[in-house]
């Protein structure tokens, strides 16, 4: 093979790193923008704001009401939900807007995510820097974005027709697809930048597998107590009432739907979800602390983000959910969820 040969093979070596690279951060940085999304909708959802907008314009509504009159037209269509009629009857206009902005906010942000995703993403494609296999992926997480926004919009409509809230189901998938989209950019974006997995000892990867099925499994748990408005009640720990078990836990017939319809049961099924994620974290800890290096650190950051989020839910639970508090701790489970991804990327099998 001639130099000319060999140093171009190099240069384009080095081109393909660049671009590995360079993708690589950009999916991070929207994979950030879907996290501040999740706690801003958190915190839409805890002030009650997700049903101030009562229709949905995904070009025109981009500016909220610019006059006055722009105000009251959209004032009055809010006065017809049932949200007003049956529980803020009498709000004033000044009121009105502290909510209304929650939720424009929320619904901005998710428009900025996607042109933070598709803008860039045209420019790699057009440019043919996409590296090979990549564009597929692409396409697919634009795709589950603009699923997302539709998806959120038949949650809140659900919330405007005779009751005013929203429907558990609905919320509990909105998250869920949020957290989705969230984990394929974190996992494709580490593809790209640590494509190399590391050599670690069983039982590791086997334990970081499971406790990331259990915190996928925890989150959506966590979903219907919020939807369910579960962690309003039994606002202590670490008993239910009078004792570690609640009475009331199997009141429903079937008995399935005390695993999804009944806040007692969800908020019990909760709990004890956090005790087990919290001993397998640290029965991960236990095997992981031995390796030194990058896997050390990934699962004391794992069992760190683990510790603080169960902490995080018993003050939110004490205190009955104030905003704050809620919007931490659903912070929180995203945290642990980013880093429970490093970890069973970083100890995948390779190939």
């Amino acid at each position: 093979m001639s130099d000319v040969a060999v140093s171009t093979s190099v240069q384009s070596a080095a081109q393909s790193g660049d671009d590995a690279r360079a993708i690589g951060w950009w999916l991070l940085a929207v994979a950030g923008l879907v996290f501040i999304m999740v706690v801003v909708g958190g915190a839409t959802r805890l002030t009650e704001s997700g049903l101030s907008m009562v229709d949905w314009r995904p070009v025109t509504g981009m500016l909220p009401p610019i006059t006055e009159a722009d105000w009251q037209a959209e004032f009055a269509k809010y006065q017809q939900s049932p949200e007003y009629r049956l529980k803020n009857r009498g709000m004033s206009i000044t009121q009105f807007k502290e909510i209304f902005y929650w939720e424009w906010g929320h619904r901005l942000l998710g428009r900025v995510i996607g042109l933070a995703f598709f803008v860039p993403m045209v420019w790699f494609w057009l440019r043919r820097r996409v590296p090979p296999g990549y564009k597929p992926r692409l396409v697919l997480l634009f795709l589950l974005g603009g699923s997302q926004g539709l998806l959120g919009w038949y949650m809140v409509q659900s919330g405007l027709v005779d009751e005013p809230a929203v429907s558990h189901y609905r919320l509990t998938a909105h998250l869920s697809l949020a957290l989705v989209i969230f984990s394929a950019l974190m996992w494709t974006a580490l593809s790209l930048l640590r494509p190399r997995p590391l050599a670690v000892d069983a039982p590791v990867p086997m334990l970081a597998r499971l406790a990331l099925a259990l915190a996928a499994v925890q989150i959506v748990m966590g979903a219907l107590v919020a939807g369910l408005k579960a962690g309003l009640i039994y606002n202590q720990w670490p008993l239910m009432g009078e004792g570690f078990v609640p009475p009331a836990l199997y009141d429903m017939a079937p008995l399935w739907r005390n695993f999804l319809d009944n806040a007692v049961t969800v908020q019990f099924d909760h709990r004890m979800g956090a005790y087990l994620l919290f001993a397998l974290s640290l029965v991960l800890g236990w095997f992981g602390i031995r390796h030194g290096g990058p896997v050390r650190t990934a699962v004391l950051a794992v069992f760190a983000s683990v510790t603080v989020q169960m902490l995080l839910g018993v003050v939110a639970l004490l205190l009955a959910v104030p905003v704050f508090w809620g919007a931490a701790h659903q912070a929180g489970g995203v945290i642990v969820l980013a880093s429970l991804i490093y970890l069973v990327h970083r100890t995948r099998t390779p190939g």
